[in-house]
């Protein structure tokens, strides 16, 4: 896996009215390749907790907490498929992820797809290995497996998610402020 960045193809500035300065991307895609450990204490407020929404079938929203990665100018969970979320994106990969570090709060809004390339499996548990959870890839090579997940999880396997993003939107809540929307 290559680090790579993303662009934002169009920006706009939500704090205008009080004369805020925009947020750059780069900050914020700099502060989430500097990781969101689940560890308590790690991150704002208090930690790390980033919230995934999917879509039911009855389009109603479905909400649920999960871990997350920033690689490769995307962010990646892992679930079991029989879960609802997973369930939910097979279905309709429209979903959305929102968080909060001590620096900004974010929202972003994309596509969810499974990923079973072993290279990029085997490449994300290696990343999770590195923040303290015991994941190793499974016999298929596909997938992941581990002594414990978070129970929305499910069982093992848990396989690898990566969300495209399509727009974000962040507030700083630290000096200077401001508030930016961006479309990818």
């Amino acid at each position: 896996m290559v680090q790579s960045h993303m662009h934002a193809t169009d920006a706009t500035n939500l704090a205008d009215l009080y004369d805020l300065p925009p947020v750059d991307w780069a900050f914020i895609q700099g502060r989430l390749e500097g990781g969101l450990t689940q560890a308590p204490g790690s991150g704002g407020p208090g930690r790390h907790t980033c919230w995934l929404t999917t879509l039911n079938a009855d389009g109603s929203p479905h909400v649920t907490g999960i871990g997350a990665l920033y690689v490769e100018g995307g962010l990646w969970f892992e679930t079991g498929e029989r879960t609802r979320k997973a369930r939910n994106i097979a279905r309709d990969p429209r979903c959305a992820l929102s968080l909060a570090t001590a620096e900004f709060d974010l929202v972003v809004e994309g596509r969810a797809s499974q990923v079973t390339d072993p290279s990029v499996v085997a490449a994300l548990a290696a990343r999770w290995a590195g923040e303290g959870w015991p994941v190793s890839v499974d016999e298929s090579g596909r997938a992941l497996t581990a002594e414990f997940s978070a129970p929305s999880a499910g069982p093992p396997p848990w396989f690898v998610y990566r969300i495209d993003l399509t727009a974000a939107t962040a507030v700083r809540t630290v000096d200077p402020g401001g508030a930016t929307r961006w479309r990818f």
